[in-house]
């Protein structure tokens, strides 16, 4: 996060969106004044005593800033919301806060629990933080990127529904790689006739060519509207530190794709399959 804002927290604005990213912003906030107050102790020793009163006051009364620059009516659920109206839903549900962001010279900080679809921060969030002509947009997830459905409990079964996928898949296109992706669906329709589609996952495969910075570059572009000019970058939650975070919850198959049981792969195998064939069906 810091060298996305090039250590610059003077000009940086932190804010969350929807409500239910609260508390993952508060753990955001924690560590950047932690990181801010380390930076205060650090000049303050560097002044050697060559101080006054009025240069100490302005160092010890740095704070990070911290606007809610985008409300979400509570009442509207767009997650819920069936794919048919969900696209035109979304553009009605937030509303912004002007005033509040120096125009070509701050950047807006946002972080969001999850990025499942994209289609909120397509259709109206990336548009609306564009209005207020910020020097950068970042957005950052607190989940790592969901590549896998899941089948326990969640209805997340097409894979196609996923930013991460069609980022993997669209970075397969760019880099002349659609081979890969033909070769996944053979295998997958192979298994399946044999009966052997729950054995292991194929879909990593689209993603094996690719660094997460590479597809989280490729979110960034796809959630960015074609009449937005500011640049916009997407950060997620790393698998690793996400396990540091919750040590006692090691549920990961829709970041990693460990199915915990052989019915994921099946359902994960399936959903390719369907994704392929063009079937906006379930995998399960």
């Amino acid at each position: 996060m810091l060298q996305a804002i090039d250590n610059d927290l003077r000009h940086t604005i932190f804010s969350f969106i929807p409500n239910t990213a609260e508390v993952a912003f508060y753990g955001l906030l924690k560590g950047m004044e932690d990181y801010l107050n380390s930076v205060k102790v650090s000049r303050i020793l560097s002044w050697k005593g060559e101080y006054d009163e009025e240069k100490l006051t302005e160092m010890v009364n740095r704070r990070i800033r911290v606007e809610k620059v985008a409300i979400k009516d509570v009442k509207m659920r767009t997650f819920i919301t069936e794919d048919a109206s969900r696209s035109e839903m979304v553009q009605h549900v937030y509303d912004i806060t002007y005033g509040t962001v120096a125009r070509d010279t701050d950047t807006i900080v946002i972080i969001d629990d999850s990025i499942v679809r994209g289609t909120t921060l397509k259709e109206s969030i990336v548009r609306m933080l564009a209005r207020l002509h910020p020097k950068k947009i970042i957005i950052v997830s607190s989940a790592p990127q969901i590549r896998y459905p899941d089948c326990y409990g969640i209805d997340m079964s097409k894979l196609g529904d996923f930013i991460a996928f069609r980022a993997a898949m669209e970075l397969l296109k760019t880099h002349r790689m659609e081979d890969i992706a033909d070769d996944v669906y053979r295998e997958c329709r192979d298994r399946q006739r044999n009966g052997q589609l729950h054995t292991e996952n194929l879909v990593r495969r689209i993603y094996k060519p690719f660094s997460t910075e590479q597809i989280s570059d490729m979110v960034a572009q796809l959630i960015t509207p074609p009449d937005v000019t500011i640049p916009v970058q997407v950060i997620f939650q790393t698998i690793e530190d996400l396990h540091k975070a919750c040590p006692g919850n090691t549920g990961d198959w829709y970041f990693t794709g460990n199915y915990p049981t052989p019915g994921g792969n099946r359902v994960v195998n399936k959903a390719f399959i369907n994704f392929m064939e063009g079937r906006n069906i379930r995998g399960y």
